[in-house]
């Protein structure tokens, strides 16, 4: 309203000079110039029926008999008499009017408009400039801090509306407790932190546990970007990190967050050439700021990263970033605790089992979880339901991990028994292997470039023993070794190479990482260098490098060799299960034991819908089908996978 007021009164000003100016300005009708010979001539001629002298009489207007108008300008400074005999002898109306001569206010106006109009641009520019050093943009802004600044109390985030990372926020809370009453930790000589740097993998929710630290503590709370530092003119950045630290000491006490910190904050003996001066000269400045704070000055930095391997050393020591925090991916539990935080504004239907979605969500950062939630409630929206039912959460998940359905993929019925028989195969070899991870579901419906896929759980925090990854391996080969029995060597398709790509990689590592080699021994032979031109570098013998691959394949030939013992001592229940996936599409873990013990399968009623035509619950995503991890699991966020390729 301030900024409104302000306008009109602006708009006021400009139009009263316009007035004045204007105003002083005579409009004058048109009239024809004549010389004054011609003028002394026509009133000799008895033509002129008017005039009017003007002013010091050197001007003269007048009107003719026909009442045309002309003016004329008298050429000496003296009277004519033959003129002005003419004038009386004809009976011209003769007048002599003076000139007002306009006020000394008027004139210093009229004379003083252009230097006012150069001083309003001027004044006009100087705004901005103000404005863009005072965080509000223009065009002199790039050498400020871009740094949002939320005043004390208005940050509305709690630790409440922070779930499934428990220890991270009890790390945090002595920062709080700091920031509430600081005389508590100065009265024995304790310093807090001077920064905190939270690790941990994308979508986990360091931005929001910064959020929650500064609402907690309810103090101002500048958040900025690693990459608003770096620009390509030098000193820009340095001069955004001097800016930044001098406004958050005069709102001290405050906490600044720096989210993707590794943008700025690189290691700077790493890099293939020299052009990386200005991202330099950023880190030593903010290094240079982060030692100038007096030991209790109130101001606390919070960084974000999920790259801390590429930091640069002298961010990490004492004094600097003195505390690491981790916020790892929830538990069980916590994505419960998560699960009911988003779903607080979504109307569950009464089936909807949160504790059980939890525990089929393993490998799930928060962000996962969110979207899975928002993405349950537009299924419901699109089927015009009143609330979110378990098969909403249940096709969002699919349709979040594996992508919306593709069942124009498979359009032949060669093509459909195919992956029938295929993901059939996975499951029976995984029903028949001392594994961890327990069949979830196995469907033949197409979802993002998956033909069909069989979806595992794991059993989360358990050790990695040799027999359950050796059952994995025999899992990821239950479709190829399907397909060579019912349609021979050459019958084999393609499809199993994502299943191939995932046996590979699990068999390198339980040789070259987890010693279960008995040729090599208990020797690490995974990545142990990084060249920066070559990337991350073995340094291993071409004989060790030999027996490795040795090792990986005899693992991978033995794992083939089991799957198709288990799926010929089982060719009935092959035949059975593929012929419950053609009819039903989709079938859970229960139903699959069902149908390879030799039972009936009645459902009472088939779910047919625009998202999944199937019934089954308790089934599980897949966000990067075919990945593994270092724990086991597939990578991004879910169970392991056997998916199908119908391109291949």
């Amino acid at each position: 309203m301030n900024d409104f007021l302000k306008n009109i009164f602006v708009w006021l000003v400009l139009g009263s000079i316009i007035f004045l100016v204007f105003n002083n300005v005579e409009p004058s009708a048109p009239r024809e110039t004549i010389s004054y010979s011609q003028f002394k001539q026509e009133v000799l001629s008895d033509r002129v029926s008017e005039v009017t002298y003007k002013g010091d009489q050197m001007t003269i207007f007048g009107q003719r008999l026909d009442g045309s108008k002309f003016k004329t300008n008298h050429p000496i400074y003296k009277s004519d008499p033959v003129l002005d005999a003419a004038l009386q002898e004809n009976g011209v109306i003769t007048s002599y009017e003076e000139v007002e001569q306009p006020s000394v206010w008027s004139q210093l106006l009229v004379g003083a408009f252009p230097i006012l109009l150069l001083l309003a641009i001027f004044f006009f520019f100087m705004r901005q400039m103000q404005g863009s050093m005072s965080g509000r943009g223009g065009p002199m802004s790039f050498g400020k801090s871009k740094a949002k600044l939320m005043e004390g109390g208005k940050v509305k985030t709690t630790f409440k509306d922070v779930a499934g990372c428990e220890e991270a926020k009890q790390d945090v809370q002595e920062l709080v407790d700091y920031l509430k009453d600081p005389t508590r930790f100065q009265k024995v000589g304790g310093k807090i932190p001077r920064g905190v740097l939270m690790v941990g993998p994308p979508g986990t929710g360091k931005t929001l546990l910064a959020r929650a630290t500064a609402g907690e503590a309810r103090v101002p709370f500048f958040s900025i970007s690693g990459s608003d530092f770096v620009e390509m003119f030098v000193g820009v950045g340095a001069s955004r990190v001097r800016d930044m630290f001098e406004q958050a000491r005069k709102n001290a006490p405050c906490i600044i967050f720096i989210d993707e910190i590794d943008a700025v904050g690189r290691s700077r003996s790493q890099g293939m050439s020299g052009g990386h001066e200005e991202r330099e000269q950023t880190l030593n400045q903010m290094l240079v700021e982060m030692d100038g704070f007096e030991g209790n000055e109130g101001v606390i930095i919070i960084a974000a990263t999920n790259r801390v391997d590429i930091l640069d050393k002298a961010l990490l020591r004492p004094g600097r970033f003195d505390r690491q925090v981790q916020v790892n991916l929830p538990d069980a539990l916590g994505r419960e605790k998560i699960l009911k935080v988003h779903a607080k504004k979504v109307p569950l239907g009464p089936d909807v089992d949160l504790k059980r979605l939890a525990k089929g969500m393993p490998m799930y950062s928060g962000a996962d979880l969110a979207n899975v939630i928002n993405e349950a409630a537009l299924l419901a929206a699109r089927a015009n339901k009143r609330v979110v039912t378990m098969d909403d959460f249940e096709n969002a998940k699919d349709k979040v991990s594996m992508g919306p359905e593709r069942r124009s993929m498979l359009q032949s019925k060669e093509q459909i028994e195919l992956v029938a028989y295929h993901e059939a195969g996975h499951a029976i070899a995984g029903l028949n292997v001392p594994s961890l991870e327990k069949l979830n579901k196995v469907t033949i419906i197409p979802r993002g470039n998956a033909g069909g896929y069989a979806q595992y759980t794991p059993e989360e925090h358990m050790p990695r023993r040799r027999e359950h990854m050796k059952a994995r391996l025999v899992t990821a080969f239950g479709g190829r070794a399907a397909e060579e029995i019912i349609y021979g060597d050459e019958g084999v398709t393609g499809g199993a190479s994502g299943d191939i790509r995932q046996a590979t990689a699990i068999a390198r590592q339980m040789v070259e990482e987890l010693g279960f080699s008995e040729k090599l021994g208990h020797l690490y032979y995974g990545r142990s260098g990084f060249d920066p031109y070559m990337g991350p570098t073995k340094e291993i013998s071409e004989q060790a490098a030999a027996i490795i691959e040795e090792e990986t394949r005899d693992l991978v030939e033995w794992a083939l060799g089991e799957a198709r013992r288990i799926l010929n001592d089982n060719v009935d229940a092959l035949h059975r299960l593929k012929a419950a996936l053609i009819e039903h599409e989709t079938l859970s873990a229960e139903e699959v034991e069902r149908v390879v013990a030799g039972e009936e399968l009645h459902r009472p009623e088939e779910i047919d819908d625009d998202e999944n035509g199937t019934g089954s619950s308790g089934f599980l995503p897949q966000i990067g089908a075919g990945s593994v991890s270092d724990g086991g699991s597939a990578a991004g966020g879910a169970a392991p996978t056997t998916a199908f390729d119908p391109g291949k």
